[in-house]
């Protein structure tokens, strides 16, 4: 993207500012701010926004604010939130009713392949393009600008996303057509879990004959088989764990392990649906929330 001028650029919009949302979006605009463009924001936590704000960030007051973006992603917390942004809640208008035909919503948050169908198809009735961009990095790479987009979509769907976010991002990746992405992301998830549990199955294993865990880490870190989330993860835990009672872990943790739950719900959904078994995720998907808690 570097080079390309603003008029070259559609309109874009980034809804959701949170844990990944916002440096998402804060990296999005410092590209965008290089060639003389900037970007739409908003979040329901005005905070957030303020500091977007602060950056020469447009911040909106709600969703009709949008109506002249051709492009606008949407990073929230779950399948629910996304629906809400889409058709409205409460006196608010959603996404479907403002924005304008050709537009293009980007589906960054992790929800079931089946919904991003189902929005894809409400979308092309009123002449919008719905696509799945997932991400994967956290949002360390949110904020260093290496994260993966994992698009679903058209050959010019993808080509827009590539050229807006290039810049933004590691990668740009076209998975396929829509809803391909979430597959992609579901998968990914599947495998970080998973390690994960095995990880924490590994350290109480040690913990139990007299060994340490900085010990299982060196070796893993030696022959590759510990990767620097695995190592973030137990580590972070274990910390927290010292000094915290199994309240403060919930509190802490419980939220994190909620969206695995959710993620490893999704990938089992999709498993049935593809008449493909995985009983190992299923074990990982009853394992996940103590491991999380340390319980």
């Amino acid at each position: 993207m570097s080079g390309q001028n603003n008029q070259s650029l559609p309109e874009i919009g980034f809804i959701g500012l949170g844990n990944i949302g916002k440096p998402m979006a804060l990296k999005l605009h410092e590209t965008l701010l290089e060639q003389g463009a900037a970007l739409r924001v908003y979040d329901y936590i005005a905070k957030p926004m303020k500091s977007l704000s602060a950056q020469g960030a447009t911040a909106c007051d709600g969703i009709t604010d949008f109506s002249s973006c051709q492009l606008v992603g949407v990073c929230v917390r779950d399948d629910d939130d996304v629906d809400a942004l889409l058709h409205g809640a409460a006196k608010e208008s959603g996404l479907l009713s403002v924005l304008a035909e050709g537009a293009v919503i980007a589906i960054h948050s992790t929800v079931t392949r089946d919904n991003i169908l189902r929005w894809s198809a409400q979308a092309a009735e009123r002449g919008i393009v719905l696509v799945d961009a997932p991400v994967t990095g956290g949002a360390e790479g949110a904020q260093n600008g290496t994260l993966c987009y994992m698009v679903g979509a058209s050959e010019e769907g993808y080509r827009l996303l590539a050229r807006c976010y290039g810049a933004a991002a590691k990668e740009v990746l076209h998975a396929g057509p829509v809803g391909s992405g979430i597959v992609l992301k579901l998968a990914n998830n599947l495998m970080t879990y998973a390690a994960f549990v095995a990880v924490d199955e590994a350290l109480a294993l040690v913990e139990a004959n007299g060994l340490k865990l900085e010990q299982l880490l060196h070796v893993g870190e030696i022959n590759g088989v510990v990767t620097a989330q695995m190592q973030r993860f137990i580590s972070n835990r274990e910390m927290l764990a010292q000094g915290c009672s199994d309240e403060d872990m919930a509190a802490l943790m419980g939220p994190f392990a909620g969206l695995a739950e959710k993620d490893l719900e999704h990938a089992l959904t999709l498993a049935e649906q593809s008449s493909q078994p995985l009983a190992a995720t299923q074990l990982v998907r009853e394992k996940i929330r103590a491991t999380f808690l340390r319980e």
